[in-house]
């Protein structure tokens, strides 16, 4: 119950109690100033009476009294109910007539009794012969009262009545106009400026009451209009900068629910605004179906906000296979109260492969420098300590393991330096156009020793005419050199490796393949061959190397000679890895290598459709 109920009601009791109370006391005074005039009004009646009677029996003997006395007395009680009775006694207050001989009843009913002397007047002299007693019921001061009881509380009650009325119409009224501000002021809290309430009629204190309201609704619409395109502008200037904000916004209120999110956060997590926008952030599921923030909101709950703004909590998750970093810290108005936290995305995917590359390959660099490193030593100490019991032939084969495991560690070392350099932005290799056979040949010559190992024979095929084109020799003797040592590793004991010079079916280029008939690559991997520290390993992994050689292929050709990359190849069936190099390369894009697109897969289809020999020059060799 409302405080305005309360004084109503309080009201309405204190004046029913009051209107009660007057009237109580009201019609006490009234009934007691009636008794007092009735009973004077009884006294009058009986001195009449008395008057009366002694001036109709003075002249009448004593016998003749009783009689007259009583035709009086009758025609008296015969015309005035309220007389109850009425008794005549002489001086010696003996009886003479009573009324109550004819109206016993009648005499039972008197309530008031008033008497008065009977005097005989002689001249200046008068005597007292007896008294008048009279009776009255009361019965017109019964009905007077009661008349006039009934009528102060109808007075009172249609007072009270109306008292009410008037209560209730101006509490009516007053709600009513408190109904009009309210309205107003829920369409002022609700962001609608300008509304206004009428005065008319109102009373001067509540007519003053709107006209401040008016008022003030009418400067907070002036306010609106001059600072609305300012907030408009803020507003603007804020979901642009969350919109070129590199990472992943999203803004939580401290009732968790998501009340903003860029752009980069949508992508990073996989939702439209209408899917995030108002809904719980611990509702939201990563790639598992897991409620990947719930735990982490409660945790930063936990933490004392101070402790959470010195030092934000950092966590991953994972959502698309994307590794996802995400800082959680509290957000403060300008006085310093809560108002919610704020939520940086940062994808972290790359960062995260290339600690897992880099650790991959400090690992297995680690493991292939031991290799060759241990064996020398072991090689070196055993001659050093035993060399002199050893013959010409055993050392002789002590020298050449060793002469390979030098080979070995010194392809490795190059291989890093060229990592290394050929990555440098500023590099520029210096070129000069030339036929590339020359480079094939030489490398054909320099891993015979190594084909004769595992008993494999070269097939090296030149198309005629082969045109020349420029190069740096090091750097492609290097890359033809990769590919033939890749294609003896992964080469079957007795098998053919074919190497192939030739003009590009589409495209104005030279074209150098090599094929093996090794196990092949899957499919999945072809497209990650070419990757810094990326390895297919077999099953055992017997096969050693840095996961840098097809890397420096790629960089070598794409980035310094402008060329493409290809890689066919079928499990079981073996593997052809190739290059090519542009015949007329445009001018001083060497920088801007790495910026440029490389389509071959039309050239590879196309090319993998003619792989007849018409008009080639086919020449064998074998060691």
């Amino acid at each position: 119950m409302t405080t305005q109920n309360r004084l109503i009601i309080l009201g309405l009791l204190s004046t029913t109690i009051v209107m009660i109370c007057l009237t109580c006391f009201a019609v006490n005074k009234i009934k007691k100033d009636l008794d007092i005039g009735y009973k004077n009004f009884g006294q009058i009646i009986s001195k009449t009476l008395a008057i009366e009677s002694v001036e109709i029996t003075k002249d009448i003997p004593e016998l003749s009294k009783y009689d007259t006395l009583r035709s009086h007395s009758l025609s008296i009680l015969g015309s005035n109910d309220d007389i109850a009775y009425i008794e005549f006694k002489d001086s010696n207050s003996r009886t003479i007539y009573s009324s109550e001989e004819d109206y016993s009843k009648r005499a039972d009913k008197a309530k008031i009794v008033v008497s008065s002397p009977m005097i005989l007047k002689h001249g200046t002299n008068s005597t007292t012969v007896g008294s008048v007693l009279v009776g009255l019921s009361g019965t017109i001061i019964n009905d007077i009262t009661d008349t006039t009881t009934t009528s102060l509380i109808m007075v009172f009650a249609l007072t009270w009545g109306l008292i009410v009325l008037v209560m209730l119409a101006h509490t009516i009224l007053t709600t009513k106009e408190l109904k009009l501000l309210q309205d107003g002021v829920k369409k002022i809290s609700s962001g609608t400026f300008g509304i206004k309430v009428e005065s008319q009629g109102m009373s001067k204190e509540v007519k003053q009451l709107f006209d401040a309201f008016n008022d003030m609704s009418s400067r907070l619409h002036q306010y609106e209009e001059q600072n609305i395109g300012q907030l408009t502008l803020e507003k603007n200037k804020l979901e642009a900068i969350l919109a070129c904000i590199a990472n992943g916004v999203v803004v939580c209120d401290n009732y968790d629910n998501v009340i903003l999110v860029n752009d980069h956060a949508q992508k990073l997590l996989d939702v439209t605004p209408n899917e995030i926008l108002k809904t719980k952030i611990q509702q939201y599921c990563d790639t598992n179906g897991e409620m990947c923030f719930k735990e982490r909101i409660e945790q930063f709950k936990d933490t004392p906000l101070d402790v959470m703004e010195q030092r934000p909590l950092a966590f991953n998750i994972e959502v698309n296979k994307r590794v996802i970093k995400s800082i959680m810290s509290p957000m403060f108005t300008v006085n310093r109260e809560y108002v919610g936290y704020i939520i940086v995305l940062i994808d972290v995917t790359k960062e995260i492969e290339m600690d897992n590359l880099r650790s991959h390959f400090i690992s297995n660099v680690s493991h292939e420098l031991r290799t060759p490193v241990t064996v020398l030593r072991s090689y070196i100490d055993t001659l050093y300590n035993y060399g002199n019991d050893f013959d010409f032939n055993t050392q002789k084969e002590f020298i050449g393991v060793m002469n390979q495991e030098i080979i070995r560690l010194n392809r490795m070392v190059n291989d890093i330096l060229d990592f290394s350099r050929y990555e440098s932005q500023n590099v520029k290799l210096e070129k000069t156009r030339q036929d590339i056979m020359p480079v094939i040949e030489d490398v054909v010559d320099e891993m015979k020793v190594l084909a004769a190992e595992h008993n494999l024979t070269f097939s090296v095929m030149k198309e005629p005419d082969l045109p020349d084109i420029p190069f740096n020799k090091d750097s492609i003797r290097r890359v033809v050199a990769n590919i033939v040592s890749n294609a003896i590793k992964y080469s079957p004991d007795g098998k053919r490796i074919k190497i192939r010079a030739e003009r590009a079916r589409v495209g104005d280029y030279v074209e150098v393949s090599v094929e093996d008939q090794g196990q092949g690559i899957a499919e999945e991997y072809q497209q990650k061959i070419f990757d810094r520290f990326f390895r297919v390993e077999n099953d055992t992994h017997t096969i050693k190397g840095t996961g840098l050689g097809l890397h420096l292929v790629k960089i070598s050709v794409e980035k310094h000679h402008q060329g493409q990359v290809f890689v066919h190849s079928k499990l079981g069936e073996g593997s052809t890895f190739g290059f090519r190099l542009p015949i007329n390369p445009p001018e001083n894009n060497e920088e801007n290598a790495d910026e440029m697109p490389v389509s071959t897969n039309k050239i590879e289809q196309i090319a993998a459709q003619n792989n007849g020999n018409d008009g080639w020059e086919i020449s064998f060799e074998k060691y």
